[in-house]
C-alpha cells in the first residue's frame, strides 16, 4: 500500500511509478482527507487492513525542510492492521535537499509502531516560489533533475521489490538541523498562508482549474466568478493553484511578479 501527498505532481509522478512497479495500492492522503471532511466527520481515524507480506510506501513532498501537515495530520489518524510485520519505505522529493524531514516522519512513525526499513530522497523540479528569491528551474535543469531521479527510483524499485533493508540515500544538506528546526519552524508558522494570494483580473480566464487542482478545497469558485481563498487554516502553500494557472492570473503578493511555472 502506498500513502502519498502531492501539490504539484512531483511526488504523485513518484507514487505512480512504484505502483505501476509494484502493483501495489495508492492511496491519495488529500482525497481520504477531503473525503472525510465531506463526510463531516468530527475525528476522522483512516483504518486499512493490510494483505499478507504487502509493502508500506510512504510518498510526500518536503515543505519547509518538513513533511508537510497535510501528512503529519494523516498519520495522527492513521491505523494499519500488523504494519510491524510489513516492509515498509519512504520517498520524498524536493527542489533541493530535506534536513531531517525523513527522519521526523520516521518517528512519526515509530509511535506507531512502523519502523522505516529503508528511505530515499528525489531531487526533483523547483516548484516552490514563495519567496524572492526562488524560481524555477530552467528548462534544461528541470529535465535533468528529471532524469536522474527517474533513474534513481529505478534502482530504489528494485529493492522495494526484494524488501531491502538499510538502503538509504537522502540529501540532508550541510545544515539539517537548523534548516528543519529553526527555518522550518519560521516556515510553517510564517510563510504557510493563503493571505497572498490574489487574482490578476485581466488576466483571469474564469476557469475554475485552480480550485479543481487545490489539494485541500481552500479556494472557493462559482462559474463565471473569480477564485478566491478561504483563509481557513487548511492551504499548504504548495503552489499547485499558482502552478496550474493558464494564463498566470495568480500570483503570491509581489514574491511572484515575472517568475515561472512548474508542474510535472
Amino acid at each position: 500500500m502506498i500513502f502519498y501527498f502531492s501539490g504539484t505532481g512531483n511526488t504523485r509522478w513518484a507514487a505512480q511509478k512504484v505502483a505501476a512497479a509494484t502493483a501495489d495500492r495508492l492511496v491519495n492522503i488529500a482525497e481520504e482527507m477531503l473525503a472525510a471532511e465531506t463526510a463531516q466527520a468530527s475525528d476522522p481515524q483512516f483504518t486499512y487492513t493490510l494483505a499478507q507480506d504487502e509493502r508500506i510506501g510512504f510518498f510526500f513532498p518536503v515543505h519547509g525542510w518538513r513533511p508537510p501537515r497535510l501528512v503529519l495530520d494523516f498519520l495522527d489518524r492513521l491505523h494499519l492492521t500488523n504494519a510491524d510485520s510489513h516492509y515498509a519505505y519512504v520517498v520524498c522529493t524536493a527542489g533541493d535537499n530535506v534536513g531531517e524531514a525523513v527522519s521526523i516522519l520516521e518517528k512519526r512513525l515509530q509511535t506507531m509502531g512502523i519502523k522505516i526499513d529503508s528511505a530515499i530522497s528525489l531531487i526533483m523540479p523547483e516548484s516552490y516560489v514563495g519567496l524572492p528569491f526562488m524560481d524555477v528551474d530552467t528548462p534544461a535543469k528541470e529535465q535533468c533533475k528529471k532524469m536522474e531521479a527517474d533513474n534513481k527510483l529505478t534502482r530504489f524499485i528494485a529493492d522495494i521489490i526484494e524488501c531491502r533493508s538499510g538502503v538509504r540515500d537522502i540529501t540532508i544538506g550541510h545544515w539539517p538541523r537548523i534548516n528543519s528546526r529553526l527555518i522550518g519552524s519560521v516556515f510553517v508558522k510564517k510563510l504557510v498562508t493563503d493571505r497572498p494570494f490574489h487574482v490578476v483580473a485581466d488576466r483571469c480566464l474564469h476557469c475554475g482549474k485552480c480550485a479543481s487542482v487545490c489539494p485541500v478545497a481552500n479556494i472557493h469558485f462559482e462559474k463565471g466568478g473569480e477564485p478566491s481563498w478561504l483563509h481557513n487554516g487548511k492551504c499548504l502553500s504548495c503552489f499547485a493553484c499558482y502552478h496550474h494557472c493558464p494564463t498566470h492570473a495568480i500570483e503570491y503578493g509581489g514574491r511572484t511578479k515575472k517568475k515561472g511555472q512548474y508542474y510535472f
